[in-house]
């Protein structure tokens, strides 16, 4: 048993001294640089301080290890604006061009024609405003729902036309080649 042991530690041993001597003689050669940092993107501050002015920012930065980008924006809020310039007129009594200035969002047009005071056209109110509007349907803001009805069924056509002039070209053109088509 104690032959097994002292060849055992005489094993564990020149192991243990062949690693280390490999080791020694292994000799990695680099330079790394480590004074110089890549740069950095830096997103603007863009600050919009006054609450009357209608307007949001925002900023954003992208960095890699070759190149950086940054930039900086403000964002107009136009229905805020709207607002704003409706109460503007409102507040000089001029209320037919208050509501005239809410009525270019189509929501608005569409809630006022749904509640049955139509919004103010070319000067005239009430039933004279609607007379005008329905003549004049491309006046409508858009996006309105009020006569999108009409429209759509315009549009239907015309899809319903182009479907059919391409299936003609597809055809005419597997005809000029010579493949016959079989549907």
């Amino acid at each position: 048993m104690r032959t097994l042991f002292f060849v055992l530690t005489f094993i564990l041993v020149m192991s243990a001294v062949t690693s280390a001597k490999s080791a020694d003689t292994n000799t990695v050669s680099s330079t790394v640089v480590t004074d110089k940092a890549p740069p950095t993107a830096n997103a603007p501050s863009v600050v919009v301080n006054n609450s009357d002015i209608c307007k949001t920012a925002t900023s954003g930065a992208v960095q890699t290890q070759i190149f950086g980008i940054a930039s900086g924006i403000t964002i107009t809020d136009e229905n805020c604006e709207r607002i704003k310039l409706s109460r503007s007129l409102y507040a000089m009594g001029m209320k037919v061009a208050a509501v005239s200035t809410l009525c270019a969002d189509p929501r608005i047009f569409d809630s006022m024609w749904m509640a049955g005071t139509y919004c103010p056209y070319m000067g005239a109110i009430g039933e004279e405003a609607k007379k005008g509007w329905e003549a004049n349907p491309s006046l409508v803001p858009k996006g309105s729902t009020v006569f999108t009805h009409k429209e759509s069924i315009i549009d239907e056509e015309k899809v319903k036309s182009d479907d059919e002039f391409k299936k003609f070209m597809f055809y005419a053109m597997a005809f000029y080649i010579g493949i016959p088509i079989l549907f």
